[in-house]
């Protein structure tokens, strides 16, 4: 006669366990886009670069119109930095959330979790008495037939 636990809010459990899943899941794509934005600000820092050193090369052995190509380059290059800065804000931005989201999921299913796990332990406890009350009827019914 032994019986099994079985928890009516199972489906609650596995649910907020998936949740919590999905919203690893988020977290890390949030972080590769986080990655991702960084590096391309990092190229664009070094494009940057590059192009100040062109112009500085350029400086004394060029033409102006030439000097104001590579400077209106410059130009682009800033605004797609600041551009790709708040890329990178907002990535962050994300990344943050999607910690706080996870955070709350895990919080969430940790309670479920706790809450399963005292049922099983009232359970358990339950499943002791209720053997332990059949043994004490045994030991009574026996004693009283020896009694006899």
């Amino acid at each position: 006669m032994a019986l099994r636990f079985h928890y009516p809010f199972q489906k609650v459990v596995d649910l907020k366990g998936s949740e919590k899943t999905q919203a690893e899941w988020l977290l890390s794509a949030s972080l590769g886009k986080l990655q991702q934005e960084t590096m391309m600000l990092q190229q664009l820092y070094a494009e940057k670069e590059q192009t100040l050193e062109s112009i500085l090369d350029a400086t004394a052995a060029c033409c102006v119109s030439s000097l104001q190509h590579m400077q209106s380059y410059l130009s682009r290059l800033e605004h797609s930095i600041q551009k790709q800065v708040k890329d990178v804000q907002r990535a962050k931005t994300d990344v943050e959330r999607s910690q706080l989201h996870l955070t709350d999921k895990m919080k969430d299913e940790q309670v479920w979790q706790q809450a399963r796990d005292r049922a099983k332990e009232r359970f358990r406890y339950e499943m002791q008495l209720r053997e332990q009350n059949e043994l004490d009827e045994m030991a009574t019914v026996r004693f009283s037939l020896s009694a006899r």
